[in-house]
């Protein structure tokens, strides 16, 4: 069945955030933070992962939060209100755990990796927990959501590399100065392969600061997101394999070696920009006519 686009919204003026709200009813229904959707756009397209950014059970939708990095990227954000998604697969992956801790949560969304924080800080705020949410990004064009997030925080930091908004430098600065001053129970970070890595090096006890449990999700190359193709897989430290889409996408993140992964990410670099530059062509030709 064919899913309708309710609502598409471009987020900030990059022009390249796009805010989009699908009409899903059975995956509404069943969808909680940490699930993820796979698209598939059109007959031809690929099957794209994209985190579930926010649910309505009672009208029966779902919203994504996306960024234009690619050819899927590009078409999906050239899809308008009312146009209909080939299909749609989910909610796949697991819920988050939810339970009330003691001292304050820290969520850190980097990018793009704003977007699944929300769910994650709206459920573990009505679980009773205190959260710090620090947003994070290259510029103050590219934070969004940020009354959103205000609205499941006790605390909201901004920071940008540039120093257009909030705290000039990484979201590591304000967490380090966080874990140094009070106990925090667990930090979620979700955002740049880099930034995890971070995030995570940091809160591992190996630089003079508190050990602090830390998940991040790995939203790594997938295809049938139930674990079958095996194109998810990572590599812990001790050299076991994990699946990010079955065991994830939320991972405790000082098991992953993210090394691995970073490499990882540029493998297929030089054809995913051959494929885009190809679509780019095609559209320009056809605007043309």
């Amino acid at each position: 069945m064919p899913y309708k686009i309710l609502k598409k919204n471009q987020l900030g003026d990059s022009g390249t955030l796009f805010e989009m709200d699908l009409h899903t009813p059975l995956i509404a229904k069943k969808a909680y933070a940490g699930n993820f959707i796979i698209i598939r756009i059109n007959e031809e397209g690929e099957r794209i992962p994209l985190t579930i950014a926010d649910y309505d059970r009672e009208n029966g939708v779902i919203t994504i939060v996306f960024q234009v990095v690619g050819k899927s990227t590009l078409l999906l954000s050239h899809q308008n209100i009312g146009d209909e998604l080939l299909d749609i697969a989910g909610p796949l992956g697991n819920r988050i755990h939810i339970e009330k801790f003691e001292d304050p949560i820290v969520i850190i969304g980097g990018g793009v990796g704003i977007a699944p924080c929300y769910p994650q800080a709206k459920e573990l705020k009505q679980a009773g927990n205190r959260i710090i949410s620090i947003l994070g990004a290259r510029t103050k064009n590219l934070i969004f959501w940020r009354d959103k997030m205000a609205s499941v925080s006790e605390e909201l930091i901004i920071c940008t590399n540039d120093g257009s908004e909030g705290i000039e430098g990484f979201v590591t600065k304000p967490l380090r100065e966080l874990i140094s001053k009070q106990k925090i129970s667990l930090v979620i970070a979700i955002g740049p392969m880099i930034m995890m890595k971070n995030v995570a090096e940091l809160t591992s006890g190996n630089e003079g600061l508190p050990r602090v449990k830390t998940f991040v999700s790995l939203n790594t190359i997938m295809i049938d997101g139930t674990g079958m193709c095996g194109g998810c897989r990572f590599p812990s430290k001790d050299g076991e394999i994990h699946f990010a889409c079955v065991e994830g996408p939320d991972i405790d993140g000082h098991i992953v070696d993210f090394n691995i992964l970073l490499n990882r990410e540029k493998r297929f670099a030089e054809f995913e920009k051959q494929s885009y530059d190809l679509y780019k062509k095609k559209c320009k030709k056809f605007d043309t006519q």
